[in-house]
C-alpha cells in the first residue's frame, strides 16, 4: 500500500502502473492483480477507501436508460451515506483540498474513471462534455452534504434530496439546447 500511494502521488494516476507499483513493492504484478484486481482496486486501496467510486459508476450505470439520473444520484447518496463506504470518501476529499499532489491524483482518476466512462456509456459528439456536467453535479452535492453540512442538503432523506437532484443530472446529460431563433419584432417584420 505505501508502494502505491508513493508511486500515486509522484507520477499522477495515468503514470501509475501496477508493474511500477509491484516492481517498488519487490513483488510480482500478478500478485497485485490478485488482490486488488485492476488499477482502480489498486488507487481505491492505497487511498484507504471501501469501494472504488469508479465501481459505484458502473452500478449506477445498468438499468433503464430513462432512469439513469435516479439511479446516478441515489446510488452516490447512498454510498457516500453508508457509515462503513462514506468516511473514506470524505476524508479523501478532505486531504484532495489540503494536499496538491493528492488533488491532482484524485482529479485524474476522476477523469480517467468516471467523466471517461460515462462519457462512453453517454456516446455522441458531446459525451465528454455532458459527463464533466454531470460529474459537475454529483461533486457539488458530495461537498454541500459531506464536506460542509450544508444545512438542508446535509439534513434531506436521500429519497427527497434524489428526488431534488435527478433533473439538474437530467439536464446536464441531455446537455444544451441547440439555440433557438429569435423571433423577429412586429416593428421589424413592417
Amino acid at each position: 500500500m505505501a508502494a502505491a500511494q508513493r508511486r500515486f502521488l509522484a507520477d499522477g494516476y495515468p503514470g501509475t502502473t501496477l508493474r511500477a507499483v509491484a516492481s517498488d513493492a519487490g513483488v510480482d504484478v500478478a500478485l497485485i492483480s490478485y488482490y486488488f484486481g485492476s488499477k482502480q482496486g489498486l488507487f481505491a486501496a492505497a487511498m484507504t477507501l471501501a469501494i472504488s467510486p469508479s465501481t459505484v459508476l458502473t452500478a449506477a450505470l445498468k438499468g433503464d436508460p430513462a432512469h439513469l439520473p435516479e439511479r446516478i444520484v441515489g446510488t452516490v447518496i447512498s454510498t457516500w451515506d453508508d457509515p462503513d463506504l462514506g468516511p473514506p470518501l470524505q476524508a479523501l476529499v478532505v486531504a484532495a483540498m489540503q494536499d496538491p499532489a493528492v488533488l491532482r491524483v484524485f482529479r485524474e482518476f476522476v477523469e480517467r474513471e468516471i467523466v471517461e466512462q460515462l462519457a462512453e456509456r453517454l456516446g455522441g459528439p458531446d459525451a465528454t462534455a455532458r459527463a464533466t456536467a454531470v460529474v459537475t453535479c454529483i461533486a457539488g452535492v458530495i461537498f454541500a452534504r459531506y464536506v460542509i453540512g450544508l444545512g438542508p442538503v446535509a439534513a434531506a432523506p436521500a429519497a427527497e434530496l434524489t428526488w431534488r437532484l435527478a433533473p439538474l443530472v437530467r439536464a446536464a446529460l441531455a446537455g444544451p439546447r441547440p439555440p433557438q431563433p429569435k423571433a423577429q419584432s412586429r416593428t421589424a417584420r413592417a
